[in-house]
């Protein structure tokens, strides 16, 4: 009997995290799980990172992608969730663009080389509940490439911070995804502040060891961690 309960919390568990393994660009997935997304690490567990300064915050990846995705600048852009994005938390994403002469089917993104170009900020409502922008949905939200981004190769990274338990230390969990992309129809901005994976956050950063309780009370407080959005 307590085997089986031990196996049921386990199940619990695994429901409540989640993989982005399928971006979508103006309403079309690609073709496959993990076609030109990275493969996670956690593909199969379904684990979140909770230290925000190792190698893993980059991309989590265990393998690099087959394939590239070609997304217009100006684009509209999510990812497919495995499961319900349930936990508070926001969601980011930021571009890396690769370098003269590296492959972005090989490139590992290494470097001050990531710009933010979107995150999320909670509300409450008029029964003083706190929801964040697709919580609960089996999707992330919907952000927009910058049209000004420069034509090229680039990561795309997709972060969801699950702040349920982040009023303790190392407790925050990360749910990512990096996919190879094409930018076409861009201009001529110059991304950043640009950050680097890891370097980027620390874990005593406002938007990562935060108690919601007190978030609840003022959502416009809350200080999403990372650089500045770009959006062109």
């Amino acid at each position: 009997m307590q085997f089986l309960a031990s196996l049921l919390l386990a199940a619990t568990a695994v429901q409540a995290h989640y993989t982005f393994p399928r971006l979508v660009v103006n309403g079309k997935a690609e073709e496959k799980d993990w076609s030109a997304t990275r493969m996670t690490k956690n593909a199969n567990s379904k684990q979140g990172i909770e230290n925000p300064t190792v190698a893993d915050i980059r991309c989590y990846q265990s393998q690099n992608a087959a394939n590239v995705v070609t997304v217009p600048a100006g684009a509209t852009i999510h990812y497919i969730s495995t499961q319900q994005v349930n936990h508070p938390g926001p969601t980011q994403y930021y571009l890396a663009k690769v370098p003269s002469g590296a492959s972005v089917t090989s490139w590992d993104g290494s470097g001050a080389v990531w710009f933010k170009i979107f995150t999320t900020m909670p509300k409450v409502d008029q029964n003083k509940q706190m929801t964040w922008p697709a919580q609960n949905e089996y999707k992330t939200v919907n952000a927009t490439i910058p049209k000004a981004t420069p034509d090229g190769d680039y990561l795309l990274r997709v972060e969801h911070i699950a702040l349920h338990m982040a009023s303790q230390a190392n407790k925050a969990q990360f749910y990512l995804s990096c996919s190879q992309i094409k930018i076409t129809g861009g201009g001529s901005g110059s991304p950043g502040p640009l950050a680097a994976f890891p370097g980027a956050y620390k874990s005593n950063d406002p938007g990562i060891l935060v108690d919601l309780n007190k978030i609840a009370g003022a959502p416009d407080t809350y200080q999403p961690p990372g650089p500045a959005v770009w959006s062109g």
